[in-house]
């Protein structure tokens, strides 16, 4: 039945995705970066690439507010778009500053995959930035790997033919299956935060963060550790050996100069 707060929700909708079209048009996106450290040295061997909307007022929108919208709309793709080519050119200008090879993560949507030219996109995207195809870490939600169909798992196989990293997001939270770990060409594994976050208090989180490291190295498959906001959670980390993790506790994201100066500092500290 039509009521009046449904009245006002869809017009709050519409005016949202109107506003984004706009936001597309008059570049009001822009990238903030997290770095991902190395636990055992506190180097930082990568980044990934975080959405934000700028809005004219100057004020920041955080992800979870449009992020929704611009899937519903279908905006994702052209979005997404932007967002994969400028974080691998950012990427590629920051590996020639500092003479060394960085990672880039970057979020793929179930909307963009399941574009019919993704791979030719993302081979072109990276021919035209230089960024070495090994650089790029594609991150996949596990209900996108879900679907067992003959066009993902071709799709998968032809980005990991063309060198790109394939990491599976906030592993754990979603539709886990063992079984993909050994069908599809997987490369990382995302540790989410809600299994870090309390980690050092927690016996079964614990528990189930040290299984997926152990279950990761004998897959041979890297590993990044979300949310990591205590220097407990980073020791218990590195007691099990996990070789990355990202969070708070080193830095939280920060615009593309921000982060340019921190790795400069990072980098001086090491040499």
């Amino acid at each position: 039945f039509f009521t009046d707060d449904l009245n006002t929700r869809m017009h709050a909708r519409l005016t949202l995705e109107t506003n984004l079209h706009h936001a597309l048009d008059n570049n009001e996106f822009m990238l903030y970066y997290q770095p991902q450290v190395e636990v055992s040295t506190g180097q930082i061997s990568g980044m990934e690439a975080l959405l934000r909307w700028q809005r004219s007022d100057g004020s920041i929108i955080q992800p979870l507010e449009f992020i929704p919208a611009l899937e519903d709309s279908g905006l994702i793709v052209s979005v997404g778009e932007w967002v994969l080519e400028t974080a691998c050119r950012e990427a590629r200008i920051l590996s020639d500053k500092f003479g060394r090879p960085l990672t880039m993560s970057v979020n793929i949507s179930a909307r963009q995959f399941n574009r019919s030219d993704i791979v030719e996109h993302i081979a072109f995207i990276l021919k035209e930035t230089g960024l070495p195809p090994g650089s790029l870490r594609l991150e996949l939600t596990e209900s996108l790997l879900m679907v067992d169909s003959e066009a993902t798992i071709e799709k998968l196989h032809k980005l990991k033919e063309l060198g790109v990293y394939l990491s599976i997001d906030d592993f754990g939270t979603g539709y886990s299956s063992l079984s993909y770990l050994k069908r599809l060409p997987i490369n990382e594994l995302k540790i989410d935060r809600a299994f870090v976050m309390n980690v050092s208090l927690n016996r079964n989180d614990a528990v189930i963060v040290n299984t997926i490291i152990t279950m990761a190295k004998c897959l041979d498959l890297h590993v990044v550790a979300e949310g990591v906001e205590t220097e407990d959670q980073r020791k218990f980390l590195a007691s099990r050996q996990c070789p990355t993790f990202q969070g708070y506790l080193f830095s939280k994201p920060l615009p593309i100069d921000q982060f340019t100066t921190l790795l400069t500092k990072k980098t001086e500290e090491s040499q």
